[in-house]
């Protein structure tokens, strides 16, 4: 499957830049995945791959060739849009062969692609119905099989779940993954939701403000976040941050966390030696790597529980500070027995710590 390459690609309306001199490697039969907030260029960098919209610097190439400034046609390419596209007056099989003429494919072979999508999507039942009489989750697969007919080498999702409620965007993240599995095309996908991310990729680019912010698998991503902002940004709840400083505690590093009489232990953290008395450090907590009761963890929080929130079979305990709650994950059976304005007492192990330099917000 072919190679995709950003190579110092910026993208200007006026005066407003929307991405800017971004540098991005997608590999053979990969599934990245665009993610950010709205307003961050990644729908913006998926449309100039498409040829939809002009780059103003840079080039764009699809396994090795430069299609910078070819048409959507001749760059090899499939996508898949967010308001699905459909055409509304053709039938299932019209819709999925509708561009495979113009490709001057014989009646035979068009005929041979529409069935393969069909099975391979199990819409084959629905070949003969309009988009009216539709499901989105049907309208949505017949989306996807359109663009496999192609045969194309890389795909292209612009927030293709967004349009279906949360059953429907559970069944057809499963869908695409399976599809990518068996398929093996390259894939650009892009979104604003972490938990597609999470689920589907191979690999991530958190996008922010028309950078790239840091490009890794899933795990990378989420256990060793490159600064703050993709700390934040991943997970829900997201992770706890407290601003601290460190000190020497009888030669060893501790950070002494602001408006906190709390002290952590940084020896045992891999840079925590490294660390410069006087220094201001952001120390970042996941809610899951709490134990609650645990007193001889290097890392103590206790603070009084503003709420719990039970979700079935998970819990988070919501505990008070002068600013955002800090957040725990518990067992939902001990979600009962802390009552409200009660202390609860947080440990954490040193391994589990992220620290951040206050300053630049990078990951130390």
């Amino acid at each position: 499957m072919p190679r995709v390459e950003f190579q110092n690609i910026a993208k200007q309306y006026g005066r407003v830049t929307v991405l800017d001199e971004l540098n991005l490697d997608v590999d053979d039969g990969e599934f990245l995945v665009l993610l950010g907030p709205s307003g961050c260029g990644k729908t913006t960098l998926l449309n100039l791959l498409a040829g939809l919209v002009e780059t103003t610097a840079g080039k764009i190439l699809i396994d090795g060739r430069d299609v910078t400034d070819l048409d959507p046609k001749d760059r090899g390419l499939a996508m898949v849009f967010q308001s699905y596209a459909l055409y509304p007056t053709k039938t299932v099989r019209g819709n999925l062969q509708f561009g495979l003429s113009s490709q001057k494919l014989d009646r035979t072979e068009i005929a041979r692609r529409v069935d393969w999508a069909a099975k391979l999507l199990q819409i084959e039942t629905l070949l003969d119905r309009k988009p009216s009489q539709l499901s989105g989750g049907q309208r949505q697969r017949v989306a996807i099989g359109r663009a496999l007919v192609k045969n194309v080498g890389v795909f292209l999702f612009d927030e293709p779940l967004s349009n279906l409620d949360a059953k429907l965007r559970t069944e057809m993240r499963l869908e695409i993954k399976r599809l990518h599995d068996e398929l093996k095309h390259t894939i650009v996908y892009v979104t604003h939701d972490q938990i597609e991310a999470m689920t589907m990729a191979t690999r991530i680019a958190v996008m922010d403000g028309g950078v790239i912010q840091q490009v890794g698998t899933p795990d990378e991503i989420y256990e060793q976040p490159a600064n703050l902002f993709v700390a934040q940004f991943i997970g829900s709840p997201s992770m706890n941050v407290l601003s601290a400083r460190v000190e020497s505690d009888g030669g060893k590093p501790v950070a002494i966390l602001d408006g906190f009489e709390t002290r952590i232990d940084l020896s045992g953290h891999a840079t925590g030696d490294a660390l410069a008395p006087g220094t201001a450090i952001v120390v970042g907590l996941r809610p899951e790597h709490g134990e609650i009761g645990a007193a001889d963890r290097p890392a103590q929080i206790e603070l009084p529980l503003l709420y719990a929130e039970k979700t079935g079979g998970d819990a988070t305990l919501f505990l008070k500070t002068s600013g955002r709650p800090f957040a725990v994950r518990i067992d939902p059976a001990a979600a009962g027995g802390v009552r409200a304005g009660e202390a609860v007492q947080v440990g954490y192990a040193a391994e589990k710590f992220n620290l951040f330099d206050a300053r630049t917000g990078r990951r130390i």
